[in-house]
């Protein structure tokens, strides 16, 4: 996991928290994120990048169980998705 946060000015300016799953397969992509978002505060957000089949679905089902929000899904041509922790 990188944190891309950066100073602005004195204040503290918090980028998306990036995780890089591409060329995982199942279940491991979900495994890493759960670690990842552990880590995290509530409110911040997380991108992650996939390139296994199963992940559009395994994402949507696991922010619905954890209830966390997915905030997007792209499938260009790696998956993308952009989760809060709440």
């Amino acid at each position: 996991m990188q944190n891309n946060s950066k100073e602005n000015t004195g204040t503290e300016v918090k980028e998306h928290e990036y995780l890089d799953c591409k060329g995982l397969r199942c279940p491991l992509p979900i495994v890493k994120l759960s670690k990842a978002v552990k880590e995290m505060a509530a409110g911040q957000t997380i991108v992650v990048e996939a390139s296994d089949p199963a992940f559009k679905s395994d994402v949507r089902a696991w922010v619905k169980t954890m209830g966390y929000e997915l905030l997007e899904f792209k499938e260009d041509p790696v998956q993308t998705a952009v989760i809060r922790k709440s």
